[in-house]
């Protein structure tokens, strides 16, 4: 009980506030990571994970039955779910996973604003592991592994100051990733390499064009953008 209460103290206490030039910092060096294909492309499973995680989450709080996730190693993703084809709940599971990491980010900066980095870490490490019982192939297996092996090394080996930059590190990324994963879809349609992304079959179940979709998706992740990047830095 004792470790527990411990433990407990560790993850709620707040950490001193970043200075403005670690969280800038912090910014660049996620923005680094967005531009540059060398590093965005391992880095993008991350985007994968938060993707497929967010549809699973509205999924299940829609009243449908998750079937399981996969992770693939160009990137993509498929979330299974069971229950009505059409209404209101598969809309919003369609449309969960290109908002998910702006919104987790968005999350993730509130906590950050709060004093909450130590927490905020842990609460990822949480995700992961229920993440983890959904996974369907070995590649996913292993890029959830990686990827909570990571945020467990930064929470078990830097100090508080060290943490909290790290999360805000990760906090950036999933905030500037958002929209450029917007960005790719559209892409990727006009070349006509993806007739069933989530905003066609958005188009599909609502009767609104494609592109309305990839609107609102790019709306709402430069919405969270604008405001967890605010929340960051003043």
């Amino acid at each position: 009980m004792d470790a527990l209460g411990r433990f407990w103290t560790r993850v709620t206490t707040p950490v001193p506030d970043l200075p403005l030039e670690h969280v800038l910092v912090a910014a660049a060096a996620a923005l680094l990571v967005v531009l540059t294909p060398a590093l965005w492309r391992p880095a993008r499973n991350v985007v994968t994970i938060a993707h497929e995680g967010a549809h699973g989450v509205v999924a299940l709080a829609a009243g449908r039955r998750l079937s399981g996730i996969r992770l693939h190693s160009d990137t993509s993703g498929l979330t299974v779910s069971a229950g009505r084809p059409t209404g209101p709940g598969m809309v919003a599971t369609c449309a969960a996973g290109y908002t998910g990491p702006g919104l987790f980010g968005l999350g993730a900066a509130t906590l950050l604003a709060a004093g909450h980095a130590v927490g905020l870490l842990w609460a990822l490490l949480g995700l992961l592991a229920l993440l983890l019982v959904q996974i369907r192939n070995w590649f996913g297996l292993w890029s959830v592994l990686a990827t909570g092996a990571a945020v467990f090394a930064a929470t078990w080996w830097l100090p508080p100051a060290g943490q909290a930059v790290f999360a805000a590190g990760l906090t950036w990324f999933l905030l500037l990733a958002a929209p450029k994963a917007v960005v790719e879809l559209q892409r990727a349609r006009r070349r006509r390499t993806a007739r069933d992304s989530d905003a066609d079959q958005l188009s599909r179940l609502t009767g609104l064009p494609a592109l309305f979709w990839v609107g609102v998706l790019l709306a709402v992740d430069l919405g969270c953008l604008a405001l967890g990047g605010w929340w960051l830095v003043r």
